[in-house]
């Protein structure tokens, strides 16, 4: 049992909060009996595991977390990455809240057969906000890394001032979906190569969704129309 807050487990806990530190080790944390439950069941063995009450004191356990929910268990893994492909796959850029991208991931998981490539600009994936919002999609369906360029398919970016809905734009397989970030959109390299469609809102509703709604709602509506035509 760690009784001790200068412990060298509960020091690489901590220092898994720094983004560097995760690039750097390779490792990252996650949180909760629902994400350590789903690592396993997905296959991916922990590097350490810790559980309040078994392991460690639980106050000790509650004051290395990075979420301030006091976790009843904190696992400790190898990042891992998923090759791009899929008929239907994600491609993310300057998306900065780590919510979002957790989000996208999960959406993705569900709704499409590749993953969620991240591209620059975006939150670290696993980071312990991001892990958590992708609720073990992580696990499951890893992000990938690659440049647009390298991806095969045709790109549609989500801009909310296009002219097109993206209902009425014709697509065949494989697609790419590109999300940007709220504020600046996609850089203007990506959205030239990519054809600009919307998601049409009713009259008086906001301008626009956030990164993740907006995904999820594209990736529902490219999803079901590819399975029909399939």
């Amino acid at each position: 049992m760690i009784t001790s807050p200068h412990n060298e487990k509960l020091k690489l806990i901590r220092k898994l909060r720094s983004r560097r530190e995760r690039e750097r080790s390779g490792l990252f944390c996650a949180e909760g009996e629902d994400l350590v439950d789903a690592a396993a069941a997905a296959g991916w063995e922990a590097e350490l595991l810790l559980r309040a009450g078994e392991d460690v004191e639980p106050e000790l356990l509650a004051s290395v977390s990075a979420l301030g929910s006091g976790s009843r268990v904190i696992g400790v893994y190898r990042r891992r990455h998923s090759e791009p492909g899929g008929e239907l796959c994600v491609y993310l850029e300057g998306v900065r809240d780590p919510g979002n991208v957790g989000a996208i991931i999960r959406s993705a998981h569900a709704f499409a057969d590749g993953p969620v490539v991240i591209g620059p600009g975006c939150a670290d994936p696993f980071g312990p906000k991001a892990v958590r919002a992708a609720m073990g999609s992580t696990f499951a369906r890893p992000p990938a890394r690659a440049a647009l360029a390298d991806l095969a398919g045709a790109a549609i970016a989500l801009d909310a001032r296009a002219p097109a809905a993206l209902a009425d734009v014709e697509l065949a397989p494989p697609v790419i979906l590109c999300v940007g970030g709220e504020r600046r959109g996609l850089a203007a390299s990506v959205a030239a190569s990519a054809r600009r469609a919307r998601i049409p809102m009713r009259p008086g509703g906001p301008e626009s969704l956030n990164a993740a709604m907006a995904a999820t709602v594209a990736l529902y509506e490219l999803g079901n129309r590819m399975t029909r035509h399939a």
